[in-house]
């Protein structure tokens, strides 16, 4: 899922932190800190973090509204937001009550909504990779001291976060040590020209160039190898009921092959060879690590 600007949320959120809390009847009603009578909610709203748009929605995710109003036996509606931006300031306002969001944007949402993952979807082959130019000298990350690095956008997951983490976990300063450059899709290309020294993403997007381009992969060659990424959460707003939360992620869980299918063709087919495991708050510690090594630790502090 796609990332915005980080910034802008906490605006945003400090903004809506200060407004009142809509106490509408159904399913906000509910607290989540109160006692829990696993009360069923009249319906849930459900929201997807990075898709604008009704029409979009229903064209990628109506499959999976059905799917989960089928098993959790309560109806579903769509409550399409603009970006994870106005999915967190739903959050707290009560206006939604269950969103599939990214690892990047769950870090940012979950610092000021308490929102509870439930489950979540771990893509197949999810991790970050640096490459380099072929004869460029560069045979490991120490070697980058001093080097521009190309890479996607601030927030990416694969194409930010997880190349941060990397360069960290090597003892590099991603803030002095190396130039970083948001180049977006434009990256690999800016590589194979040699206007930078590096890039850094996903494996999927560099063996998408090179196939595209024909290339070996000899041409670029890896230098580093991430682990898997933090997979993509179903988040439960804090709202809502604990048990009748908790009974709605086992029931998610035990239906998570059902789930997969209704999401296979969803946002390019990212999904594919995906696998759904259990979600808890500690799977995203690396995240929050890398945003501390770029200096935006603070914004994550509630």
């Amino acid at each position: 899922m796609k990332r915005r600007d980080l910034f802008s949320y906490f605006l945003v959120s400090e903004i809506a932190g200060c407004a009142t809390v809509s106490t509408q009847s159904g399913v906000g009603s509910s607290s989540g800190s109160g006692p829990s009578s696993d009360r069923k909610p009249a319906k849930l709203r459900f929201a997807v973090s990075d898709v604008k748009g009704l029409e979009d929605l229903k064209k990628d995710y109506e499959p999976l509204r059905g799917l989960l109003a089928h098993i959790l036996n309560v109806p579903v509606e769509f409550f399409p937001v603009e970006s994870y931006i106005a999915a967190a300031s739903a959050l707290q306002l009560d206006q939604v009550d269950l969103v599939f969001t990214g690892p990047s944007e769950y870090v940012v949402m979950s610092a000021r909504t308490g929102i509870v993952p439930m489950i979540a979807v771990q893509r197949e082959r999810y991790y970050a990779v640096v490459v380099v130019n072929a004869g460029s000298g560069i045979k490991s990350l120490k070697d980058l001291q001093g080097k521009t690095i190309a890479m996607w956008e601030v927030g990416s997951t694969s194409g930010y976060l997880g190349p941060i983490k990397l360069l960290t976990d090597a003892g590099l300063d991603p803030k002095s040590d190396v130039q970083i450059e948001l180049l977006g899709k434009r990256g690999l290309t800016a590589l194979r020209d040699r206007k930078v020294d590096a890039w850094a993403g996903s494996i999927r997007r560099y063996d998408k160039f090179l196939e595209s381009e024909e290339l070996p992969q000899q041409r670029f060659p890896l230098i580093a190898t991430g682990p898997t990424l933090p997979a993509d959460p179903f988040v439960a707003s804090s709202k809502l009921d604990r048990a009748f939360v908790a009974k709605m992620q086992q029931q998610l869980f035990q239906h998570g092959d059902k789930i997969l299918a209704a999401i296979a063709t969803a946002d390019g087919a990212k999904f594919t060879g995906a696998k759904i495991i259990e979600a808890a708050d500690t799977d995203f510690n690396p995240i929050r690590d890398a945003y501390k090594a770029v200096g935006q630790g603070a914004f994550f502090q509630s």
